[in-house]
């Protein structure tokens, strides 16, 4: 086996009085893209909400709610995802971080992505497709040299999560425009096939992130206490998380809603619960920028076990997937943004109290949306409920961190 290499998501750090002036947003990746993924978050919800409640009228090519779960996974969570991966690659493989006109490109293509996605009515389908699908394509190509080094091996588990994603976006613009795709008898659900293998693809990927920096940064903080506390890693455990949950990306595809798909998600759910048991997060209360990534994996677990139950026909298909996307995607993601920001700009690794506040909204919309399952009737108003407490957690990370994302570091360095 391979070492474990060293997780560098932040830096040694102190903070000064006044941060320093000057505008730094393209000096690093994670920094235009957790801002647009903040952005987008708080903006494109209310849209979302709109558009549910018959209050606003984009024109749609697609359904809503495949416009819905389009943006939410390629607009929202891509962000984030590609702010993450471009701070943390070169800390995996050491090549040189992207910074200046590259992320500048990059930020274009996401945005222009969003523009197209969002005028698809008065433009024809087809370039939609093409603007929308080039920034996966461009920055998977961007990252894919390092990723493929055989001195980087244990890298290359992110090369097939992002084809994945490039073909979860391409399915459903294909499901949107109603195109056939030869030798593949899907039907007219490919668009749906789309979303849910990007879902999949996404849920792999926080499994495997997870996996590295929660149980390192939960070592490094309960050592501090007491080195005699340990953060359980079992090497056998850890395959078959793994190999479960790529597991159900695999069946969704070929057995999707079927009694093998709900067996393969609760079979996973459990060996996720049995990893995490050994993380010790129950230790982490005291330090909100950590027990957060905790709680999204809490998240994850809930939202498997309730996809293997609507899998078998008990629940609705929603509620699991929004389990997995407002709990799981939101608190991860929102927690390694903050995380990752403070101690990339040189700042103590320290949750505000407005922070902590907005990862227990995104919480809170996550079981009001779940709300549905006891309260049908009232499924509009929770929706709407839901969809504003995500704004406004949103909105609080916004207000904080915009300036942490555009104001050169404390310390002085460069990133």
């Amino acid at each position: 086996m391979c070492a474990t290499p060293t997780i560098r998501i932040e830096d040694p750090l102190t903070e000064q009085p006044q941060p320093p002036s000057g505008f730094a947003l393209f000096n690093y990746g994670f920094r235009p893209f957790f801002l647009l993924a903040g952005l987008f978050g708080m903006l494109s919800v209310p849209m979302w909400v709109g558009l549910y409640a018959g209050h606003v009228d984009l024109n749609l090519v697609a359904a809503p709610m495949l416009w819905h779960g389009h943006e939410m996974l390629f607009g929202y969570t891509t962000a984030a995802i590609v702010g993450f991966l471009l701070t943390v690659v070169p800390n995996w493989t050491k090549v040189k971080a992207r910074k200046g006109n590259i992320l500048i490109v990059l930020s274009v293509l996401w945005l222009a992505g969003r523009v197209a996605f969002w005028a698809q009515g008065y433009i024809p389908y087809g370039l939609v497709m093409a603007i929308d699908m080039l920034f996966l394509i461009v920055f998977t190509a961007l990252v894919m040299r390092p990723l493929i080094d055989p001195q980087y091996r244990r890298q290359l588990m992110f090369v097939p999560i992002l084809l994945a994603l490039v073909v979860a976006n391409a399915m459903t613009h294909l499901g949107i425009a109603g195109l056939d795709v030869p030798g593949l008898d899907w039907g007219p659900d490919i668009g749906l096939r789309g979303l849910t293998l990007g879902l999949d693809a996404t849920v792999v990927l926080i499994a495997v992130m997870a996996g590295r920096v929660t149980p390192s940064f939960t070592s490094s903080f309960l050592g501090h206490g007491d080195p005699t506390i340990k953060v359980l890693q079992r090497p056998k455990l850890e395959r078959a998380v793994m190999g479960a949950t790529w597991a159900i990306l695999v069946v969704d595809q070929v057995l999707p809603v079927s009694f093998l798909a709900g067996s393969v998600a609760l079979i996973a759910a459990v060996l996720h619960a049995v990893r995490l048991s050994g993380w010790q997060g129950h230790r982490t209360l005291s330090n909100p920028i950590l027990w957060v990534l905790h709680l999204g994996y809490v998240w994850l677990i809930a939202g498997l076990v309730l996809k293997g139950l609507s899998d078998f026909g008990v629940l609705a298909a929603a509620d699991g997937v929004h389990a997995l996307t407002i709990g799981a995607i939101g608190t991860i993601t929102l927690g390694v943004m903050t995380r990752a920001a403070l101690g990339h700009t040189g700042r103590a690794v320290k949750a505000a109290p407005a922070i902590v506040g907005a990862y227990v909204l995104v919480s809170v919309a996550a079981l009001v949306r779940l709300a549905t399952i006891v309260w049908p009737e009232h499924s509009t108003a929770l929706v709407m409920a839901s969809g504003l407490l995500w704004t406004a957690a949103f909105a609080v990370f916004v207000a904080v961190y915009a300036p942490v994302l555009m104001r050169p570091r404390l310390d002085g360095r460069p990133g």
